[in-house]
């Protein structure tokens, strides 16, 4: 029995994939590297005290995931259909009994000598996917990531319960290959990429050579980086979203077949010479090309199954305006061509998209439009994203893209939001719609065909506790009682909940949590207000409360590095309110020439300005100096890390096109080297030439230093009380 015992463990079992109509491949699967894997995460977490836990591995029901948890006389059983869904259940256990919590901005970890008890329970994923990641994460977060970073960021996956991630590291390696097997040049093919930084709007067609080209390592680098990424991935039973061929080919090619149809689209403002051309739909290149990307992409990192194509993100579908009858074939045969694309270099595969284009250009993508484009995609052969579901209500004032579309006629499809946009760093959020949105859809009539669960941010390390919702949800059927939440949530975060930060929160649910826009940017961060995407920092009379109660909870919370940093975020989110109220009324003047009061209150702006930045030089994420480090980490030569530190310095700022200050972020560093001198200068001088001095500051490697403050929170206490009673 002892040798059978034993036998059953390192078995291999069959766990049957089998998705609403989509007959993934049934795998075999190490029981003992799912524990394993999933050990591992654990221990990268907790240290050896990993290895005093029983990981278990329970079927799936229903074809999704499952987890036990349970610990009795210091024995503690966590018992998993994936290890996504065992890393899920310990640090659901973590949280809910040891007080602890795991996040971007570090770890609140209390791992006591016996583990505490918690009585049996059992929890069913309703999703089959829970999904994670944007395409322009891969810009406005990781682009410079080494694998150290990433390694962490997979942790953080697994825990939190991601199963199907974004996976578009080294893309232009491969991409490379195939325009070089069709024949381009190498200076033919490095043209056709931007920079680093910019890269996911090169894979969404949006934009070409912009930035570009990068140092001839980076693709070798990227490739290795991804091979690591991936075999991680796979491990943690994660299924990788591969990218795929969109139709988007470089000016290279097209100069070569001049036969060619192909249609210029235009993105962002920018010039004709960085914009893309793709493929008609009837254009056998289309097949062709498409079939090689997925084979070079399976030849070098493996078979896959889910491919990511999007084909018109944010951009006019060239359709013939005079003759509109002939938009619905056409749009047939562009979705027709995209998925044979994926299907001839593997039959089996899922072509992935983005629904962001569906709300975002609601007009054009009517009912008609939207079913003809998905009209020739077999319902089991299609995932689409559904990717902000904030936007609708809260920006676009349109009725659920979801809703409109029925479901997606019948296509598979993931409930999903996009919290952030371009990495900014105010708090921002309706905490409500996240704990109960997807309830909703789950008990709507197109339920049978929602698979899946995510998140996708533009960019991420902010605003914790809305992705710690998000992945909470991936686990629930059912809406989210915020006030229970909260209270478990800022005891694991900080280890107690006293009445003051109780309060804080009621305020912060009904201002910055109560609230959402794309954009919310001070008035400094900009120079002059953005007539093009208008948005601002939550400043209400509730939120200025909010921070002051956070802030009074200090003594009882101090010994919480979480809380510290969160205290230091939300002390430099009031005192940037009180400095574009001081910024806002020395533009007033400077319009009404006034020059004393706009000289005051310029120069109370600039200290106040001068205070957040040193402030921030205590928090572990926002500061330019860590953006940086890592971009020039990746060059070779003095002449390769300055061009990586310009690429990485311009995406935050300048961006290119109409994006200037579309990614701000409230950074130490930037604070003081960027934003400051700058508005000084637009002040001081009517005839600042400030797009010159801005790529000046872009191009010019390195930056001032400061110290930190001894006690951060005490004075960010002392800010918060000096220039919160100082009237305007």
């Amino acid at each position: 029995m002892d040798i059978l015992s034993m036998y059953k463990k390192i078995i291999l079992f069959f766990i049957l994939a089998s998705w609403n109509g989509i007959n993934v491949e049934a795998r075999q699967v190490d029981v003992g590297s799912i524990t394993a894997s999933s050990r591992n995460v654990i221990r990268r977490t907790i240290g050896n005290r990993a290895d005093a836990i029983d990981l278990q591995v329970v079927p799936s029901e229903n074809g999704t995931d499952v987890y036990e948890i349970e610990a009795r006389g210091g024995v503690l059983t966590v018992r998993g259909s994936s290890p996504s869904a065992i890393c899920s259940g310990f640090y659901e256990y973590l949280r809910k009994a040891c007080k602890s919590m795991v996040s971007w901005s570090g770890s609140n970890l209390h791992i006591p000598l016996k583990w505490p008890d918690y009585s049996k329970v059992k929890v069913v994923s309703p999703y089959r996917y829970r999904y994670y990641l944007n395409v322009v994460t891969f810009g406005y977060t990781t682009p410079y990531w080494d694998w150290a970073r990433w390694e962490k960021e997979l942790d953080w996956m697994a825990l939190h319960g991601v199963n199907l991630p974004l996976a578009t590291v080294a893309s232009e390696t491969i991409a490379a290959r195939v325009w070089k097997k069709l024949g381009l040049s190498n200076k033919e093919t490095d043209a056709f990429f931007t920079g680093p930084a910019h890269l996911p709007w090169h894979r969404m067609g949006n934009l070409n050579k912009w930035d570009g080209p990068v140092p001839s390592d980076w693709h070798k680098d990227q490739l290795d980086l991804q091979h690591k990424i991936l075999k991680r991935m796979r491990e943690l039973g994660m299924n990788p979203v591969a990218p795929a061929f969109a139709g988007f080919v470089p000016e290279g090619f097209k100069k070569k077949h001049p036969e060619l149809h192909v249609n210029a689209l235009k993105w962002g403002g920018f010039p004709a010479e960085y914009n893309a051309y793709v493929l008609s739909p009837g254009s056998p290149w289309f097949k062709t090309i498409g079939k090689m990307f997925v084979e070079e992409w399976e030849k070098e990192f493996g078979k896959n199954t889910f491919y990511l194509s999007d084909s018109f993100n944010e951009m006019d579908v060239p359709v013939p305006k005079d003759h509109p009858e002939q938009k619905y074939p056409l749009l047939a045969g562009y979705g027709e061509s995209i998925y044979n694309s994926i299907k001839a270099g593997n039959p089996d595969a899922v072509w992935v998209t983005q629904g962001w284009t569906f709300g975002y250009q609601h007009k054009f993508w009517d009912q008609r439009s939207l079913q003809a484009m998905l009209s020739k995609v077999p319902d089991d052969r299609m995932l689409i994203l559904d990717l902000a579901n904030e936007y609708p209500e809260y920006v676009w004032k349109i009725p659920m893209v979801w809703k409109t579309h029925q479901g997606f006629y019948g296509k598979q499809w993931i409930y999903s939001f996009v919290p952030n946009f371009g990495g900014k760093t105010p708090w921002t959020g309706v905490l409500s719609l996240y704990a109960s949105g997807s309830a909703e859809a789950l008990k709507s009539p197109f339920s049978k065909n929602l698979v899946g669960f995510g998140s996708a941010p533009e960019g991420i390390e902010n605003n914790e506790v809305v992705y710690e919702l998000l992945a909470d949800m991936g686990w629930k059927r059912d809406a989210v009682d915020l006030d229970k939440w909260l209270d478990e949530y800022c005891r694991s975060r900080y280890g107690a909940y006293p009445d003051k930060m109780k309060l804080a929160w009621e305020q912060l649910r009904k201002s910055a949590y109560g609230s959402f826009g794309s954009y919310p940017r001070f008035l400094w961060q900009l120079v002059v207000p953005d007539t093009r995407r208008k948005g601002s920092v939550n400043s209400d009379s509730l939120f200025m409360r909010s921070a002051e109660n956070f802030l009074d909870c200090s003594e009882e919370l101090k010994a919480s590095k979480l809380y510290q940093n969160d205290a230091i975020e939300i002390a430099m989110l009031y005192l940037g309110v009180r400095a574009d109220q001081w910024y806002s009324r020395a533009l007033k003047a400077d319009a009404q020439n006034d020059q004393t009061v706009k000289r005051k209150a310029g120069e109370k702006a600039v200290e106040i300005l001068y205070q957040i930045d040193r402030l921030l030089e205590s928090h572990p994420n926002n500061r330019l100096q860590t953006w940086v480090d890592y971009a020039r980490s990746h060059g070779k030569t003095e002449e390769e890390k300055n061009y990586y530190e310009a690429n990485a310095k311009r995406l935050i700022t300048t961006w290119g096109g109409v994006q200037n200050d579309y990614a701000a972020r409230i950074w130490s560093g930037l604070i003081r080297d960027y934003y400051i001198p700058r508005i000084q200068k637009h002040l001081a001088n009517a005839g600042f030439r400030r797009l010159d001095w801005e790529e000046k500051w872009i191009k010019t490697p390195g930056g001032s230093r400061v110290e930190p403050f001894d006690d951060p929170i005490q004075k960010a206490k002392e800010l918060v009380a000096a220039y919160g009673s100082i009237e305007l």
